[in-house]
């Protein structure tokens, strides 16, 4: 009878084809942490040059508990009530966050950027930022992201999850090319697609720990500001570096032509999530009224975390409190460790594989002068199935560059972590290298 159960001929099922979802979930960038991860739990005792992470010795559990007591107190001292800053902690806060004023006053003691606190957002991380960015910035499919290549997995895999086209602008071995950057700019406008921002890494780049020259830094904003596209710029580990950084995109941007992606994973804690995004951009209506972008990454924010996490948005407030905003000088002994760190292991490098060895084995590295990361090349092609034969017969574990790449390359790099770890396990995990590196290398 009618209304009754209707027939068909497709069986039921209780389970999805992977066909049947997002392209997105079928890329081997998104299994790149899980396939890390994994490998380093199976091998507990190899020694792990891949967690790009601070050093746990620079945190106490106490000092989080302080940092929210002092921005409860600086509420206070700005005339909030125990009920007002009880709600500022308990209850769902601003879309664009809580902390934009201590996070423009740091901005401006610490990296000469004065931005009014309403261009900010506060995001969860740097990777929302990314998010909210491309977002709204790629309004069709003839929009193309540029990035420079290596490049950190995160804005690749954004755009991916967002179906945005990513051009790769490859490195050089002393980094960046304005000339490059150019060639691939024209080459998308004529294949008829608007190059809409270009992503970059310019201090101790997440994974080539390469630095952006003073020069090529001015002509990137030139080019920006010519071929009308923004820069995105990310560098969470110029503060935690040694030595005087050379001055941010953002300080030199007198065009708008920066969007600046903040974090404070590595200068602050990675457990809070609290990362933000200078988007100081004026953006125009069909009626002529003007606002700025980050009104409009706010919005689209509403709809992915509603608002960072308030409790978190507080530890970070009290931390820039407690530094005056100069996360440099809050981060001077973390700079310090860290710097130390990379210089031990470019030494016990050159200890375990000395010129004379490298040269004929084809072996070489790059030596940053800060970050988390260093990277090798090597004469034997490197892959997940060669990591587990490092984690297993040399106890070693190391990330391959191809993860990098959002083309083709990378297959004969390595990269190397040497944040996370201590002057012996450096010592120790180094000569582990050097060994899988010799044997690999001579079996060629």
């Amino acid at each position: 009878m009618p209304g009754n159960t209707a027939t068909t001929d497709t069986p039921s099922r209780d389970w999805l084809e992977m066909a049947e979802l997002h392209g997105s979930v079928s890329e081997p960038v998104l299994d790149t942490m899980n396939f890390l991860n994994e490998v380093t739990h199976r091998y507990p005792d190899a020694i792990s040059f891949a967690p790009g992470r601070p050093y746990d010795g620079f945190f106490d559990t106490d000092q989080v508990i302080a940092h929210i007591r002092r921005y409860m107190d600086h509420l206070a001292q700005q005339g909030g009530s125990p009920d007002d800053i009880r709600t500022a902690l308990y209850q769902y806060g601003p879309t664009a966050g809580l902390i934009r004023g201590i996070i423009a006053d740091s901005l401006r003691a610490d990296e000469d950027t004065d931005v009014p606190a309403e261009s900010i957002v506060v995001t969860v991380g740097a990777q929302e930022a990314m998010l909210l960015v491309l977002r709204a910035l790629m309004a069709g499919p003839d929009d193309v992201l540029l990035v420079s290549s290596p490049c950190y997995v995160g804005i690749t895999g954004a755009a991916r999850l967002l179906d945005v086209r990513v051009r790769p602008v490859e490195e050089r071995e002393n980094g960046f090319c304005a000339a490059d950057l150019e060639a691939a700019v024209r080459e998308e406008l004529a294949n008829g697609r608007r190059p809409r921002a270009f992503y970059v890494v310019p201090d101790h780049s997440n994974p080539s720990g390469t630095t952006m020259a003073t020069e090529a830094r001015e002509d990137l904003l030139k080019l920006a500001e010519r071929y009308d596209f923004l820069v995105l710029e990310d560098s969470p580990y110029r503060l935690v570096s040694p030595g005087t950084p050379l001055p941010t995109l953002k300080s030199r941007d007198r065009a708008r032509r920066v969007v600046h992606l903040g974090s404070y994973s590595k200068t602050v804690f990675p457990g809070a999530r609290v990362g933000f995004v200078v988007a100081d951009q004026r953006v125009r209506d069909a009626r002529g009224g003007e606002h700025l972008l980050a009104d409009e990454l706010a919005k689209i924010k509403s709809m992915v975390t509603v608002n960072t996490s308030s409790l978190s948005q507080a530890a970070v407030a009290g931390a820039l409190l407690g530094a005056q905003g100069r996360l440099s000088q809050l981060n001077t002994r973390a700079a310090a460790h860290y710097g130390d760190a990379m210089r031990e292991m470019l030494r016990q490098l050159h200890a375990r594989l000395p010129a004379d060895r490298r040269a004929l084995l084809g072996v070489s590295w790059n030596e940053p002068t800060g970050g988390f990361f260093l990277t090798m090349r090597v004469p034997f092609r490197v892959d997940n199935a060669q990591l587990v034969i490092s984690a297993q017969d040399f106890g070693v574990i190391w990330t391959p560059m191809k993860h990098f790449y959002p083309g083709a390359g990378g297959h004969h790099g390595i990269r190397l972590s040497t944040s996370y770890l201590t002057p012996a396990e450096i010592e120790e995990g180094t000569a582990r290298l050097a060994r899988f590196v010799e044997a690999q290398s001579t079996a060629l």
